[in-house]
């Protein structure tokens, strides 16, 4: 029996469109902003601080890495609110922390009260980042899922094209705190109102079901194409506590953790990995940048594969092409191989995310689908904490030993990256018993 609407479409929104894509539209953009302005941008700000401040690169992104680990402790409080109330109160209020955490942080003369900042930032990343963002569009489409998170994650990979240069511009004009101000007063407008008038709980609260049939009772009509796919019927949503114990999902964590920690590690070393290698500064920085420009056809291509072939195979084969990359930049040593890393490893690099959210939606459902990944999200975070770290100390002591360096490095992560594809694929077969 449908569900009686509790709430109407805004009037400034075309009927025929169904609503979902409005927040979809809406949280790119607003993702953009957030990682650009909270994640991106932070490594303008080292060299400044460290000058004027007198701490350490190690101070200044140890408060970093403290800020991603309380991310993935507050995922799962956050996600189970998500699940019973929605992601629009979680999201404006973690907008606003995070405006007001920035104005915060332009002021800050101790490494205590920087690391408080930034205490505070990681519970509103996790507010704001994908996660939640992700719980939206596993509520509100199904067969339409693919498409969605191909649009969402497409537009907020321009995150780091945007920001970086407008943070350096900034900085270079106005001084590293005067920066931080003007960060916030772009941010706070572009994501707090958004969250706040756009974001809807679930498509029944506006007499809709999920990817925009409307429902008899519906005051209001959507429609789709006429060709669209009626929704199943006998869709799975499986209990947060079930899932969590169950194999699959065991699996499932075991893969994205190990992806986390090559792709952390490689963002990290390979400037530094380059530069060893006899690169310059500016080749070095220039693959940095085409990397994260390849996520985005990466996102567009594989993300919408999972509609039409097994999404399990898809993130294998995902898993599989940056395991290829890695292979290349250690056989190479020529700048063709490290274009031919970038593209490849970029291409996967983008494609990852979205497939973890349409993995977890589509094997546990949507009911439970914030927590459960909020589950996920606690495990990734350490793993993303630990990979620089990790990667550092086998660098230093294969070096030492004069059995690898980086080669010793890179060899690790394509090991990992292959036990990514074998665990997704072990998920998938348990799954399908």
């Amino acid at each position: 029996m449908p569900s009686t609407p509790t709430a109407s479409l805004p009037r400034w929104w075309p009927v025929r469109v169904y609503y979902g894509w409005a927040m979809v539209a809406t949280l790119g953009v607003t993702a953009t902003i957030s990682y650009g302005v909270l994640l991106y941008a932070f490594a303008v700000f080292i060299t400044p601080m460290s000058a004027e401040l007198g701490w350490s690169k190690a101070q200044i992104t140890g408060a970093y890495s403290l800020g991603q680990l309380v991310a993935g402790a507050a995922a799962i409080p956050l996600g189970r609110w998500i699940d019973r109330h929605g992601a629009r109160g979680v999201m404006t209020a973690g907008a606003l922390l995070a405006s007001l955490m920035l104005v915060a942080w332009s002021r800050v003369h101790s490494i205590t009260a920087f690391y408080l900042v930034w205490t505070l930032l990681g519970v509103a990343t996790a507010a704001v980042f994908y996660e939640p963002a992700f719980a939206i569009v596993a509520t509100w489409f199904h067969h339409g899922r693919g498409r969605a998170l191909t649009v969402l994650t497409f537009i907020g990979g321009f995150a780091s094209v945007v920001f970086v240069p407008v943070a350096t511009l900034l900085v270079e004009q106005h001084g590293w705190r005067d920066a931080l101000l003007w960060l916030a007063a772009i941010y706070a407008p572009l994501t707090i109102i958004p969250h706040a008038l756009v974001l809807r709980r679930r498509p029944a609260d506006l007499g809709l079901v999920s990817d925009g049939r409307p429902t008899p009772s519906a005051p209001r009509t959507h429609e789709n194409s006429a060709n669209a796919r009626p929704i199943a019927s006998d869709l799975v949503d499986v209990p947060a506590q079930q899932a969590i114990r169950s194999a699959p999902f065991r699996w499932v964590t075991l893969a994205f953790a190990l992806s986390a920690v090559t792709t952390t590690a490689i963002s990290v070393h390979l400037v530094p990995m380059l530069r060893e290698r006899g690169y310059s500064a500016s080749f070095a920085g220039g693959a940095m940048g085409v990397l994260g420009l390849m996520a985005l056809p990466g996102r567009l291509v594989f993300t919408p594969l999972g509609t039409r072939w097994s999404r399990t195979a898809v993130t294998a084969m995902i898993f599989m092409l940056s395991a290829f990359a890695i292979a290349v930049l250690v056989s190479g040593r020529g700048p063709v191989s490290v274009w031919a890393f970038v593209v490849l490893f970029g291409a996967g690099f983008g494609a990852i995310t979205p497939a973890r959210a349409a993995l977890i939606a589509e094997t546990f459902g949507a009911v439970s689908y914030a927590e459960i990944s909020g589950v996920l999200t606690v495990v990734l975070s350490i793993a993303r904490a630990a990979a620089p770290v990790g990667a550092s100390v086998l660098y230093e002591t294969t070096r030492r030993w004069s059995i690898g360096g980086y080669d010793a490095v890179l060899v690790a992560l394509l090991m990992l990256t292959v036990g990514s594809a074998m665990a997704v694929l072990a998920a998938g077969a348990r799954n399908a018993r």
